[in-house]
């Protein structure tokens, strides 16, 4: 394709890193090699907002957000988490005692925040379009050419910007990792995720709680309050697809009931406030997280069911690990590059790995029957 793209003298861009990817992972990509000085062209679309969808925070990613000069503006509209509970409802012959883990037993505030995905997203946004050393822009990306030297991006508006490194983080379907020929290993769970946001009778007391059920977890993670509205929660809850098709059709006020009886009552009555959103559980893993002059990072090289809040949290982590192993590179020396690249890769194949390996475990043990 991007052979035969005509461009005028106009439409040649260079940069120093160019980010694929306007989602959370790619807008907090390129704050964070901003702060090097090094010149920054972000390209990409916003994401439209997603029914009920909220991202957990923990110790890490808060961190690396507070570095990023997003934290304060974090944590005014987000709602802490300061205690987690988990709770067998498999109703197996020997059931596993309930489990809380408080943050006043580590001498912590919290463990972390739950924020929605859209108030992240305009946060980081508001903080790219701002800073002096990110352009912005609204655009996608047709295709991509690798070489030894430089990276080049084909945009839909007949733009072509070069630049020293690239870093894709446009999701899943990854254009970018697809050119440069990195394999993948997908694979699908028989569920269904739906996410709501509820309000409840009776408070959460800034506990998030999960309900380990035999379709997988049901789980409950607190939300700031509203006017009128003081007791809210984010839902995320596991079940086959038949229930999920069910469900999806049901009345509102059916819907509410069964989301009561699965919380056991505990919180109360249960009103939706917000769409429903869904999506089918599944993974990914990719060969290689870095190649030539490529990284990838977030749902470009992995996917997670929404257990154990990984994904966002792992993400994050991507960013500030490839941060960390370019920290004084030199983006045009290929030596000093690959160096870099290796270490990213061997970092991210472990944490990656590690975590993918338990979140499966855990969700293929809930919903094996025996």
């Amino acid at each position: 394709m991007s052979a035969n793209l005509e461009l005028t003298p106009q439409a040649h861009e260079k940069t120093d890193i160019l980010v694929a990817g306007a989602g959370s992972t790619g807008l907090a990509a390129a704050l964070a090699f901003a702060k090097s000085d090094l010149q920054i062209k972000l390209v990409g679309r916003v994401p439209p907002p997603l029914p009920g969808r909220t991202v957990a925070l923990f110790e890490a990613s808060i961190r690396f957000l507070d570095a990023l000069g997003a934290l304060e503006r974090v944590t005014a509209i987000g709602c802490p988490i300061e205690a987690i509970r988990m709770i067998d409802d498999t109703d197996q012959l020997l059931p596993v005692p309930p489990l809380t883990l408080s943050a006043r037993e580590i001498d912590l505030p919290a463990l972390g925040v739950n924020i929605s995905n859209d108030d992240l997203v305009s946060i980081l946004h508001d903080l790219v379009t701002k800073h002096p050393n990110i352009e912005f822009i609204d655009a996608d990306i047709l295709d991509y050419e690798f070489g030894a030297s430089s990276a080049v991006a084909f945009l839909n508006d007949r733009r072509r910007i070069e630049a020293d490194f690239l870093i894709a983080a446009d999701g899943r379907n990854s254009r970018a990792r697809a050119v440069a020929g990195v394999d993948l290993k997908e694979w699908t769970y028989p569920q269904i995720a739906l996410t709501a946001m509820v309000s409840h009778e009776f408070a959460h007391a800034n506990m998030s709680t999960e309900y380990h059920t035999r379709s997988g977890p049901f789980t409950l993670v607190p939300l700031p309050a509203r006017p009128n509205k003081p007791h809210r929660s984010s839902l995320v809850w596991l079940m086959t697809t038949e229930d999920a098709r069910r469900r999806l059709a049901a009345p509102r006020e059916e819907l509410e009931f069964e989301i009561e009886d699965f919380a056991k009552s505990e919180f109360g009555v249960m009103r939706l406030e917000s769409d429903i959103g869904q999506f089918r559980m599944g993974g990914m893993q990719v060969s290689q997280h870095g190649k030539g002059r490529l990284a990838l990072v977030g749902e470009t090289c992995h996917v997670f069911p929404p257990i154990g809040a990984q994904g966002l949290n792992l993400s994050l982590r991507d960013v500030a690990d490839l941060e960390d192993c370019l920290a004084s590179v030199d983006l045009k020396n290929e030596t000093e590059l690959a160096r870099a690249l290796t270490r990213y890769d061997r970092h991210r194949h472990a944490d990656i790995g590690f975590r993918t390996s338990g979140v499966d475990i855990l969700n293929r043990s809930l919903i094996i029957p025996y």
